[in-house]
């Protein structure tokens, strides 16, 4: 620090602490009682004011003049100023205001950094591992325990609930989000209780889903994908126009229509990949070329980068690729070849949770088309959560006529991959394939050994002489996990009575469907399918698949256009599965310990530590892999050395919590995303001002430019306030929700007061629904065009209520009110206006009914 820079008035300073300033930053002006943030303290020793800036009154100011105290700080930037020198100034030892994790051995994993609870630890206490506390069964449920268990060691999602704690907030019943973040909170205390009660989180599991009531046994898998479905729709956050056009949807870049693809590339059955991946691969694996201004190659890995927009995976189900072909290939998945697609495979929690959720578009005049025709297109909005950004992968399923070569692709979101076990037979025809194709697979990757030590060799030695011994009968295949993931990603033929349905040759022709995978999650879920249902009987698969601890390469299973640079993971967690069906179920599971590297056993309320082998021995069910990557942990040194530093710096940045949170603990974090506190005005809204320290972390100037510079992103922020532009538009959307919903209620007060209407028109309840939610509150898009075309057929040429449809009945008042509004139709009318009789022929009936009464 240059010697002009140190102010002369830093002596007056007293002791100050980071927790005091931040105490002071949660109460109010002392003068006017106004709240932060920009609340000023004063740095005079033994004075305890905070005052108001100018955004305000300035008493901070007033104080400082009047009691002629020189320092002040900011509560929210922590940068200092003195009244004397008229400048900022520098403490030479401040508070790091980065949470980063430790340097620890390059190689291993990044600890979960808990938050300090009040209270001290002893160093005995410090070197315990946390995260090693049981749960106890409240009645059959080890199968919640297992899966709760395995997603506790799941280091990004645990991260998050710890130390984002501030963006778990929802409005959505049962709030299942809290009870997780506080049984994490729990699992992970720093007093390491020996088990825990998970009653808050299995109440609120069966207001979710029915299933769960009760005390039967119920399957973990199922379980899993219903609370992971509860997670993402109570903490899902709508995409901005910001966030989309950064890279779009999966796949958006690989728009190819008709092609011809070459025959080693689309034809072969090696597990779905192509000749050309051998050992080490082509330069251009997993990247798409594109040409640039000059002629010349630009990989798809640098575009990306000179973007610098952070753009964030869809969660929105299947997307067709082809322009002129309408093929669902997810319509034919065949029995081994079925991945939990959001949108193709229906799930326990399919009511809960809708990945595909479409909000209609305002429109104020009718659309010009036929009668029946919907209203208008719908707009179709992307959600994203912390439940997507980790588990979320997108798989590319093509379909080609062999007449033809005619190629449909469909893009699919999947959260886990459901492999099938394959039997002797499957497992000769998938060995003969790789022998013609790629060189042989064994269980365990070459590496895994060289890692485990030769304990870990031998036992496995014996387990696999063992196994060989025995007639597969008796004990079953030798399979591993590249065996399942080849048998999934396998070329499935369209023949026979599955023929392909050809859009080029307009008729049935043979083709060849398979699958490969377009972007790989963060964590990958696999569950290994055991059950087999026939028509009678259902019988479980007991044979053992080895899976490796590390190094499970998915490179051969991968899309060449994949953007995923990270392919290699290394086991979580397992979650085993011991019994057969109709009989007592147990669901232990296996979990690394971030901490310390090593394995547990974690059975209900007993948590045992064991080897690796007996890992490798396990039953597995359903396993944890994350990504592994040694290139994001020489990143996050870099960084925690930059904050050490401690160099003065004019500026500050503000960057989000939740990204600081994927930079800690994602291999591939993406580009930086300050949108999700930012509004696309570049402020912050209104209901988020509150809370804004909850979704920010200040980092120095070296900081910021080192992850810019690495990851884009962005936008730059050195100033938080509230967006004047949303408060308006709030203010105006209130006024409008409040006028159309009085004025529907006026209206409908005098429909009913009458006690013949001479005109009744039906409205689409679905419509009306949507319009309800939105002037109640409850969804901040406006509904789209009336649309009337699902509750009204044409008959005789005029349109006619439709019998059995879900309809309502409003004014013709009330019905022009929402017409000049929203625009739609058609109208259809229940009961019309009778035409007036004619006087002459009215005066004619009245005297021949008196000359009647007179006779």
């Amino acid at each position: 620090m240059a010697e002009q820079d140190i102010c002369p008035h830093l002596d007056s300073i007293g002791e100050v602490t980071k927790e005091d300033l931040l105490q002071k930053s949660k109460g109010t002006c002392q003068s006017c009682g106004a709240g932060g943030p920009n609340l000023w303290a004063c740095l005079q020793n033994d004075c305890p004011y905070v005052g108001c800036g100018e955004s305000y009154s300035d008493h901070s100011t007033l104080h400082a003049q009047a009691k002629k105290h020189n320092l002040t700080v900011n509560l929210t930037t922590f940068r200092i100023w003195c009244y004397v020198c008229e400048r900022e100034v520098f403490l030479e030892h401040r508070p790091s205001l980065v949470p980063l994790p430790p340097v620890g051995h390059p190689l291993k994993a990044v600890p979960i950094a808990v938050a300090e609870e009040d209270g001290s630890e002893s160093e005995e206490d410090e070197l315990k591992p946390r995260g090693l506390t049981g749960m106890k069964n409240i009645g059959n449920s080890c199968y919640m325990n297992a899966a709760l268990q395995a997603l506790s060691n799941c280091p990004p999602l645990t991260q998050f609930f710890l130390d984002c704690s501030g963006l778990v907030r929802t409005d959505k019943k049962p709030a299942l989000c809290k009870s997780y973040q506080k049984l994490i909170s729990e699992l992970w205390h720093k007093k390491r209780p020996s088990y825990v009660v998970p009653t808050s989180l299995s109440h609120g599991i069966k207001l979710v889903n029915p299933m769960f009531r009760g005390y039967a046994q119920q399957d973990t898998q199922e379980f899993l994908r219903c609370l992971m479905d509860q997670l993402h729709e109570e903490l899902k956050e709508p995409l901005t126009e910001c966030n989309m056009s950064g890279e779009g949807s999966d796949g958006e870049e690989i728009r190819d229509g008709d092609r011809s693809p070459s025959e080693d590339e689309f034809l072969s059955c090696d597990s779905g990949s192509s000749s050309d991946r051998g050992e080490g691969g082509g330069a251009c694996d997993g990247e798409l070329l594109l040409q640039d201004d000059t002629g010349g190659p630009i990989s798809e890995k640098e575009r990306l980068k000179e973007r610098r927009v952070s753009g964030s995976p869809l969660r929105g189900g299947s997307q067709e690729m082809d322009e002129d072909a309408d093929v669902d290939t997810a319509a034919e998945e065949g029995p081994d070849n079925e991945a939990s697609m959001t949108q193709s495979q229906s799930t326990p929690c399919s009511p809960v949770r809708t990945l595909q959720e479409l909000h209609p578009k305002l429109s104020s005049s009718p659309p010009r088309s036929s009668p029946l025709r919907s209203a208008g297109p719908k707009k179709q909005s992307h959600y994203r959560s912390v439940i997507s950004d980790i588990f979320d992968g997108s798989i590319l399923s093509l379909v080609q006529c062999l007449t033809c070569d005619r190629v449909s692709t469909t893009v699919e979101t999947f959260q886990d991959l459901s492999l099938p076990i394959p039997g002797k037979e499957d497992l000769a025809k998938l060995h003969s394939s790789i022998h013609q194709n790629l060189p042989v697979k064994t269980g365990v990757c070459p590496d895994t050994y060289n890692s485990q030590g030769w304990i870990s060799f031998i036992m496995d030695s014996i387990r696999r002489f063992v196994v060989s011994c025995i007639p597969t009968w008796f004990w079953g295949p030798m399979v591993t996990l590249e065996d399942c993931l080849a048998a999934f990603f396998a070329a499935d033929e369209l023949k026979g009575d599955n023929m392909y349905s050809c859009e080029r040759c307009k008729k049935l022709r043979n083709g060849v469907k398979y699958c490969k995978v377009l972007r790989l999650p963060e964590i990958l879920c696999i569950h290994l399918k055991r059950f087999r249902h026939e028509v009678m009987y259902s019988f479980k698969i007991s044979s053992h698949v080895s899976f490796p601890l590390e190094g499970l390469d998915m490179r051969p299973f991968l899309a060449k256009e994949s953007p995923s640079q990270v392919t290699t993971y290394d086991l979580l967690s397992v979650i085993c599965h011991h019994g057969t069906a109709g009989t007592f179920l147990m669901f232990p599971s296996y979990c690394q310990n971030v901490i310390n590297g090593q394995w547990y056993e974690f059975d209900d309320q007993y948590v045992t530590e064991v080897h690796e082998t007996v890992v490798q021995n396990a039953e597995a069910y359903v396993l944890f892999y994350r990504k592994s990557s040694e290139e994001s942990v020489r990143e996050r040194q870099k960084v925690v050395a930059l904050a050490n530093m401690k160099e003065p710096s004019l500026l500050q940045f503000y960057i989000s919590r939740e990204w600081l949170n994927k930079f800690n603990t994602f291999a591939e974090p993406g580009p930086i995303s300050n949108h999700t506190f930012l509004c696309q005005h570049g402020g912050i809204p209104p209901n988020k001002y509150h809370y804004i320290d909850d979704l920010v972390v200040i980092v120095p100037q070296n900081v910021w430019e080192y992850l810019y510079n690495s990851f884009g992103g962005g936008p730059a922020v050195n100033h938080l306030y509230m967006c004047a532009i949303c408060q308006v538009e709030i203010e105006a959307l209130a006024k409008r929700r409040k006028m159309e919903i009085d004025t529907f209620i006026k209206l409908n007060k005098e429909f009913q007061a009458e006690e013949a209407p001479t005109v009744i028109l039906c409205i689409s309840m679905q419509w009306f629904r949507e319009w309800e939610s939105f002037v109640k509150g409850k969804d901040n898009e406006p509904p789209g065009p009336i649309d009337n075309s699902k509750i009204g057929v044409m008959k005789g040429g005029h349109i006619q209520l439709k019998q059995g449809a879900d309809y309502g009945q409003i004014s013709e008042e009330t019905w022009q009110y929402l017409l000049g509004i929203y625009g739609g139709g058609p109208e259809i009318a229940v009961r019309q206006t009778v035409a007036p009789a004619d006087p002459d022929s009215l005066h004619g009936e009245r005297k021949i009914e008196a000359e009647t009464r007179a006779l």
